[in-house]
């Protein structure tokens, strides 16, 4: 049996075209999208007509990613005030482009089952972990802070949200990260997905990474409107992608609650921020 397992495409079409292509050369008998399909990119409309015809045509399965969740909940509550919504313009960006189509995010799960060919080889499928799928499981955090966070019973734990590959072993559990198929944090701009097999009696895995064009993915911010319609924190999102690099928890230390205390401004605030990293 083989499986195939990609997350955080983040509307970025050409890394999602790449990925698909990559996918499909291989011939698994399974394919998981592990949430984060939309948001975050330029293209989230596209990417998900493009995986729901997957998904109609070919039995492609979806998993709810935060980033799914945040655009169902935009679309059923306004803003709050006008700093949230200055704060959220990039979401509502994405949801209006997607708004034609928020059917086809209507019935995703938070997680998914199967075995390989045993009773013992089952494998489970989340965004994050059993508490959320926000909660993402890194190199660097404790067992200690990852109580309950996998099931019982399983051969494997397969992951994704912080767009860092990882294997690890938690309570005697192997751990896989599939990392980001559209934008990656550790450093490596190249896209990544996670190929699965069984055979002697156990699973195998592979963190497979692929070049895509980033030449075109970086003309789709700006020339879809992203960047100019998106607000201001569509810059960080756009820097993260650019660098590969997380930085929205600098954002979050440094700057934000001077923000959100009503002390500065939103867009000098992210001018300021932005210029601590060159």
């Amino acid at each position: 049996m083989k499986v195939a397992i990609f997350s955080d495409v983040q509307g970025n079409l050409p890394a999602m075209q790449t990925v698909v292509e990559a996918i499909d050369a291989w011939h698994p008998d399974l394919v998981v999208m592990d949430g984060d399909l939309i948001n975050r990119g330029p293209s989230s409309l596209a990417c998900l007509e493009l995986f729901d015809r997957l998904r109609r045509e070919s039995g492609w399965l979806p998993v709810n990613g935060n980033h799914e969740t945040w655009i169902m909940r935009c679309a059923r509550e306004a803003p709050k005030d006008a700093l949230e919504e200055e704060l959220r313009r990039f979401a509502d960006w994405t949801l209006a482009q997607v708004q034609p189509r928020l059917d086809a995010l209507s019935d995703w799960p938070d997680h998914l089952c199967f075995p390989g060919e045993s009773e013992a080889s089952w494998v489970h499928v989340t965004h994050g972990t059993m508490s959320s799928n926000r909660q993402g499981i890194t190199a660097s955090i404790p067992d200690t802070e990852l109580v309950d966070a996998l099931p019982e019973d399983i051969a494997l734990f397969v992951t994704a949200h912080t767009h860092r590959p990882l294997q690890r072993i938690l309570d005697g559990v192997p751990v896989l990260n599939v990392g980001s198929a559209g934008s990656p944090f550790d450093g490596d701009p190249r896209g990544s997905y996670a190929q699965l097999e069984w055979h002697h009696g156990r699973w195998h895995w592979e963190i497979i990474r692929f070049d895509y064009d980033r030449a075109h993915a970086d003309r789709n911010f700006h020339d879809s409107g992203f960047i100019d319609q998106g607000g201001p924190l569509v810059r960080i999102l756009y820097e993260e992608w650019r660098r590969a690099r997380l930085l929205m928890p600098l954002w979050r230390r440094d700057f934000e609650p001077a923000v959100l205390a009503g002390e500065r401004p939103l867009q000098p605030a992210v001018d300021a921020f932005l210029a601590t990293l060159d």
